[in-house]
């Protein structure tokens, strides 16, 4: 099960606003939201979501209680900018981490559908890079890293410009007017980009190893503290507070390295890891930056595509990110995903 009927994602939005129910209550909710069906209609919905493990059911007869499982918040069809467009602390996500959340992962995580997209942007790019020349594979090669380090320091709030960017990798010309630190921040990324291509094998999956490696390199020359973190971190602009504890954040790490092993696709296992690194936070800063490169380095791995990200617009990444941690749906991301996808495979020819 990687999709919802729009019934069950009606179903869905009830319990994410309205918490635990006994079925006659789901059912008034039901009715409220202008659907006309029975109370009888609404059992046998609701009996057929718990046994997909949609939702979960505590009690027993009249007593039965329903409520969202994770397996349903990874599906759950959420807007986005009309979520986060509501002011955080009147917001109805989970204020805490998920620990039921990524071993609710499913085998894989597309549905049919989006695989033939992402395969078919594939076997374009594979086309399109079979028979290239060193020149232009040095040339494709400089214009990801480039607009790839431009786009993935946005996001995180630096001001370089495209074309400062392009001057400071290819030219070493620091840009006026920029701090030390964004500077660095976009060297860091050319470096573990470059970083990740030349030790792509060690990439196949996340361990901890080849993660906090990685991170020592997005963050060289910081001031960031190396390793899993040892003290709290919040998340701006959200309710949702990360793990603080060391040993369940070095656990969640291992549990997130499990999933995206079993994940049937390299698709699966680099949108896994974009989400569940950013999710863990294992680090002090640069997690968003930590899990974009290793995403690249899990596509790298498999002989796949590597995003830029260049099309991506900011605000609606960082809203699909919100809903992860929030709502714990994949939609929002899982679709951001695709489309940069395909935009990678069709704009660049970066085969190793």
């Amino acid at each position: 099960m990687n999709k919802l009927t729009q019934k069950q994602q009606n179903i869905v939005q009830i319990f994410l606003i309205k918490g635990k129910m006994q079925s006659s209550q789901a059912h008034s909710e039901i009715i409220k939201n202008g659907e006309d069906t029975s109370l009888v209609t609404t059992k046998r919905a609701l009996s057929e979501m718990a046994k997909e493990g949609i939702l979960e059911v505590s009690g027993s007869g009249r007593s039965t209680i329903y409520d969202i499982s994770s397996r349903g918040r990874v599906f759950a069809d959420i807007d986005s900018k009309q979520y986060t467009a509501i002011e955080p602390d009147n917001r109805y996500g989970l204020r805490r981490y998920n620990f039921d959340l990524l071993k609710s992962f499913p085998d894989d995580i597309f549905t049919d559908e989006e695989l033939n997209r992402l395969e078919t942007s594939t076997n374009e790019y594979n086309k399109r890079t079979a028979n290239l020349s060193t020149t232009i594979q040095k040339k494709e090669l400089e214009r990801l890293v480039i607009e790839l380090s431009w786009k993935s320091s946005k996001i995180e709030g630096n001001t370089y410009t495209l074309l400062d960017t392009e001057k400071l990798i290819l030219e070493n010309k620091e840009a006026l007017g920029h701090s030390k630190t964004e500077t660095q921040m976009i060297l860091n990324h050319k470096d573990a980009f470059n970083y990740i291509r030349e030790y792509s094998s060690q990439f196949k999956t996340i361990t901890r190893k080849n993660l906090e490696e990685l991170h020592s390199v997005i963050v060289k020359d910081l001031n960031v503290n190396l390793g899993i973190r040892t003290k709290p971190v919040g998340v701006i602009g959200s309710i949702y507070r990360p793990l603080d504890n060391v040993y369940q954040i070095t656990e969640a790490v291992e549990d997130l390295s499990k999933v995206i092993s079993q994940n049937k696709t390299a698709y699966a296992k680099a949108l896994l890891a974009l989400l569940g690194i950013s999710y863990i936070q294992p680090f002090e800063d640069g997690n968003k930056r930590t899990a974009r490169l290793m995403t690249n380095g899990l596509l790298i791995s498999h002989s796949l595509a590597p995003l830029s990200y260049r099309s991506i617009d900011e605000e609606e990444y960082r809203s699909a990110m919100l809903v992860f941690y929030e709502i714990n749906s994949i939609i929002p991301m899982k679709k951001i995903f695709i489309d940069q996808y395909n935009f990678a495979a069709e704009n660049y020819a970066t085969k190793k």
